[in-house]
């Protein structure tokens, strides 16, 4: 699962009221903090425990670190050596699934206590170079080039989506954030992407999107239902984010849906990769 969207896959004309949120903060603070929770579910983890078999299809916990510290440096690369970066995206458009495997796979082979601090190291220094970077700077990813701040939103929502992998097989339930607003925001812009992927045309209107956050404020994104939206959701920022990650089917959660946001929640996909992901 491989996170590169940038203001071109947004929906067409979308606007964000996003009522109840403040300004951002600083580009990478988020990013930074997701992984700290992340880091605190595995840090103390047994041998036998980072070997445990994730909801991703063989891939381990240790995989699922492993991913994220690869793709941590290679975003690290991308904004410090593009031509570097360039020759990896080279290699990988080769083999495009199967090269971010055969890189988790190697990884994961790590004693946990070196695949974790190489993890650390990756994410600190991705996080220092994204907050020094001119702010205007497109960095070249897998797809179309990012500006810092959504390489961070993008590392966010890999982080939280892979981290769900990590608590689902732990059986832990963790306490949202409202770090869920970047990914939510993220979901809503990348619909078109969803569609496209899937083969299917997109709805030429807009969607009403409203989100309950964890600190109980409404985020909301498009038009009002009654100014034309094509489609409404409504319900937890929570279960929209489980939804757009695809780490939990819609019918597993609460979310409402009205005219055609109930088929694109079907599908919906915030992160490059074959249709359904990682999680199938």
């Amino acid at each position: 699962m491989l996170a590169f969207f940038e203001t071109s896959c947004q929906p067409r004309s979308m606007s964000e009221t996003a009522s109840g949120t403040g300004t951002p903060r600083a580009t990478a603070t988020a990013f930074v903090e997701e992984c700290e929770d992340l880091d605190a579910l595995v840090a103390d983890l047994s041998a036998s425990d980072w070997a445990r078999e994730t909801p991703a299809v063989g891939w381990t916990i240790a995989h699922q670190i492993a991913h994220l510290a690869w793709t941590d440096e290679v975003a690290l690369l991308s904004a410090t050596d593009p031509e570097g970066f360039a020759d990896v995206a080279a290699e990988a458009a080769q083999d495009p699934l199967g090269y971010v495997d055969r890189q988790a796979e190697a990884r994961a082979a790590l004693p946990p206590a070196e695949l974790l601090a190489g993890w650390r190291d990756g994410r600190r220094r991705l996080a220092d170079v994204l907050d020094l970077v001119d702010p205007d700077v497109r960095l070249d990813w897998f797809g179309p080039p990012m500006k810092p701040r959504s390489m961070a939103t993008a590392r966010l929502m890999e982080t939280w989506a892979h981290g769900q992998d990590v608590a689902d097989t732990l059986d832990v339930s963790r306490t949202p954030t409202d770090r869920l607003h970047d990914i939510c925001h993220l979901g809503v812009r990348t619909r078109d992407w969803g569609y496209l992927i899937n083969g299917k045309e997109a709805p030429a209107g807009e969607f009403r999107i409203e989100l309950t956050s964890p600190s109980g404020a409404v985020w909301t994104w498009g038009p009002e239902a009654t100014d034309g939206a094509a489609g409404t959701v409504t319900g937890s920022a929570l279960d929209f984010c489980l939804v757009v990650t695809q780490r939990r089917d819609v019918a597993r959660t609460d979310l409402r849906s009205t005219g055609a946001a109930t088929e694109w929640l079907t599908f919906a996909q915030a992160f490059a990769g074959a249709p359904k992901g990682m999680r199938g």
